[in-house]
């Protein structure tokens, strides 16, 4: 009896046993993860894409063969072979090894190399090691992996409809997915399953890491532009690209689909809906924020949650809401249910007008408490109440108002005071160097939360007229007071298209920020120079120049790359000698411009000017105060210097290590002071400011007999150094040259042209 007992029960579990064995064998496997998927996105974890690529290229050479080292995935493996995140022998870097799956004893390797509790969370084993790791937990390995080697969260997860790829876009980057989110690298990815189908994605700055998620095969492209390719197919504008779409019999006539605005309902890859917009609007636009536009007579009207903007003039091309213009009506608007749904730009803008953001009487903020205004002429104020109904005032001269951010006019928009005659309003709460200013155009007053709101909305022209005098004298050479009105007007329509107040429906400020603006009275001299260069400006390659310009210099002009944009970028700005017959120049060394910068340079065009040299000098103890990350302060060095010998890197040696300042105005604010004497060339001295007068600097390090260290700076003109320096003008301009050789001068290889908005579209 017993041992039929003891029979049965090893019968018992002999047949468990052989159940287990059957089902483990015939349960399917689970799916894995190719080395190259795997590897990527660990890279990824600790590296973008560009500094990966930028590394290998720093490298020179790979771990892989010269015939396999041109695979996409060698950067990513490089990288994490080079900082011992993969082994050699573990993962060998050959074309099968990346193909193949990643095993749990590699996931292990990764995993410890990060932290043991990550390792323990592998579960690796002696008997699994070399067994496929499962693709969901190497995805859950990889948010512990985030957590450790990513804390900015700069992989991110990202929900969005992919609607391209080089498979059904001929136009398409290779390897370049196009979804409602943006554009992203996709290597080592297949993405094809999922085209037409809304998808959660892994990314970190344009490269996609993982396909996540298949959210819905059936999605909406809201707001797409529509136009007819030929006969049976339409284009329809996906963000930055278009698809190719066959008519079929159930949609609408193709003549009148084209130039629309629809949405295109999708099932499962399929077009099976198109929904017409045809409702438009059009009025000048006073501002715009990301969430809204107000347009004259309408009001701020919401934006649609997909809210597009298109060039529909010329060569059609899908651009922002960073390029429509306030102050302008170059659009018309399509709605729908009470939103905008996109913006039509249907033609250039001409810079006829500018809209100048009136800051407070210290410059110091874009907001003001209130509005005390008196009118030199009979004007219209008009107004915006309930129901999108504007109200008109006429008002006489004379006529005194005092507006505060809750008055009942403001409450349902802005004020607009149109006068009948140039300086027709003189708003008494600002206060500029000429006095109480009075202005021309219009003046509109919004109420914000943190104040009313002044824009100033004129002629460009009659804008100048009190840009230039405050920027030059109006006792300068009249060629000078020329060159400086072209600089001014090539200057603000750059400024007109970089929009960038357009949260409060302006285009620039009034301080120097910008260009300083009726901060001196106008004057005879400095009108005449602009009335006689009417229209003028710079062009180079068909568009507006950047048309920099400064008070002084020292002898030497420097390119544009003290913006960070490279020189090459900006051609028409070059390091030159400021003299007659003055060559190009390229960096300088310490010494070549240390000499230079400690003597003078009589040839020179302003070596006669007080700030062509200048000198002070600065504490240890200051420098400590204003840097505070190199403990005491005891060395300062140029040890670079950019074209023409500005000052481009500055070491700061201290007690507690070596800080590097970069750039011209770091440097400035670095070394500059309000409690700083300056010793002019003249021999008369000025205060300093939060800034050095110039980047064009030699450091002389100095010690007391008591151990004090200090330095004294050796320095050469005023401003930036890049584009026309004022003074130079002015010599030049004594010396008989006219306006268009002085700007030749400044600004090589340009055009003087009288431009008309299609001339100088960007």
């Amino acid at each position: 009896m017993k041992n039929r007992m003891i029979a049965w029960v090893t019968g018992v579990v002999s047949i468990v046993i052989i159940l287990m064995v059957i089902i483990v064998a015939i349960e399917p496997p689970k799916d894995g993860i190719t080395r190259a998927q795997a590897f990527k996105a660990l890279a990824l974890s600790l590296i973008s894409k560009e500094d990966c690529e930028k590394k290998e290229e720093e490298r020179g050479s790979s771990y892989f063969s010269a015939k396999e080292k041109d695979n996409w995935f060698v950067k990513y493996m490089d990288f994490l072979y080079e900082e011992q995140y993969l082994n050699e022998e573990l993962s060998v870097p050959t074309l099968a090894s990346a193909q193949g799956f990643l095993t749990y004893g590699e996931a292990a390797f990764i995993a410890g190399r990060i932290s043991g509790r990550l390792k323990r969370q592998v579960g690796a084993t002696k008997y699994n090691r070399d067994s496929v790791y499962p693709q969901e937990e190497w995805w859950e390995l990889y948010d512990g992996i985030l957590q450790e080697t990513d804390p900015e969260g700069l992989v991110r997860m990202v929900e969005g409809v992919l609607y391209g790829t080089p498979s059904n876009l001929p136009q398409a980057n290779s390897w370049t997915a196009y979804t409602t989110e943006g554009n992203y690298g996709f290597q080592g990815l297949a993405l094809d399953a999922y085209l037409d189908c809304k998808i959660r994605f892994l990314a970190r700055e344009g490269e996609m890491i993982a396909m996540r998620e298949l959210v819905s095969e059936d999605v909406v492209y809201e707001n797409v532009w529509l136009t007819q390719k030929d006969a049976g197919y339409f284009k329809a504008y996906l963000g930055t690209s278009y698809r190719e779409f066959p008519m079929n019999d159930t949609m609408e006539n193709s003549q009148d689909m084209v130039n629309l605005l629809a949405d295109l309902h999708m099932e499962k890859g399929k077009l099976t809906k198109i929904t017409m917009k045809k409702d438009r609007i059009r009025g000048k636009v006073l501002s715009v924020t990301d969430n809204a536009i107000e347009i004259e007579g309408y009001g701020e009207v919401p934006l649609a949650d997909n809210f597009h903007v298109y060039k529909a003039y010329g060569d059609f091309k899908v651009m922002t809401a960073g390029d429509i213009l306030v102050g302008y009506d170059l659009q018309e608007f399509v709605t729908a249910e009470g939103r905008l749904c996109a913006a039509l730009l249907e033609r250039e803008f001409d810079a006829k007008t500018i809209r100048v953001l009136l800051m407070d009487s210290e410059f110091k903020s874009v907001f003001h408490p209130n509005a005390d205004l008196v009118l030199g002429s009979p004007a219209v104020m008009k107004y915006e109440t309930s129901g999108g109904k504007t109200e008109s005032e006429h008002l006489e001269a004379g006529t005194e108002l005092l507006i505060a951010p809750e008055d009942d006019r403001l409450q349902y928009g802005r004020i607009t005071i149109t006068p009948d005659k140039e300086d027709g309003i003189t708003i008494r709460s600002i206060k500029r160097s000429n006095g109480t200013p009075s202005y021309s155009g219009s003046l509109e007053i919004k109420a914000e939360d943190g104040g009313l709101v002044l824009v100033n909305d004129l002629y460009l022209e009659e804008y100048l007229t009190k840009v230039v005098p405050s920027e030059m004298p109006a006792s300068y050479e009249m060629e000078a007071l020329k060159a400086q009105a072209v600089c001014a007007r090539t200057y603000a329509y750059r400024q007109i298209q970089g929009n960038a107040y357009s949260q409060y429906g302006a285009h620039v400020d009034d301080s120097i920020n910008f260009q300083v603006y009726n901060n001196a009275d106008t004057n005879e001299r400095t009108g005449r120079a602009v009335k006689e260069t009417y229209g003028k400006m710079l062009i180079c390659e068909g568009k507006p120049i950047n048309a920099f310009y400064y008070s002084t210099s020292c002898g030497h002009t420097t390119d544009g790359s003290v913006w960070g944009e490279g020189g090459a970028s900006l051609p028409y700005l070059k390091a030159r000698e400021i003299k007659s017959g003055g060559n190009v120049l390229d960096e300088d060394d310490n010494e070549s411009f240390d000499a230079f910068i400690r003597g003078d340079d009589p040839a020179a065009y302003e070596s006669p000017c007080p700030m062509f040299r200048w000198e002070t000098d600065i504490s240890a103890g200051m420098v400590n105060a204003q840097l505070n990350t190199v403990g005491v302060v005891q060395d300062l060095v140029i040890t670079e210097r950019g074209p023409g010998g500005i000052a481009s890197v500055l070491k700061v040696v201290g007690s507690d290590g070596t800080d590097y300042i970069k750039g011209q105005s770091a440097i400035r604010s670095a070394l500059g002071n309000r409690e700083l004497v300056i010793q002019k060339k003249d021999g008369n001295s000025m205060k300093g400011s939060p800034t050095l007068p110039s980047a064009f600097i030699s450091v002389e390090k100095r010690v007391s007999g008591e151990g004090e260290v200090s330095f004294h700076i050796y320095g050469g003109g005023y401003g930036h150094g890049v584009g026309m320096s004022q003074n130079g003008a002015q010599k030049m301009a004594k010396e008989g040259m006219d306006y268009a050789s002085i700007l030749s001068f400044f600004y090589q290889g340009t055009e003087l042209m009288e431009v008309s908005g299609d001339a100088a579209s960007e």
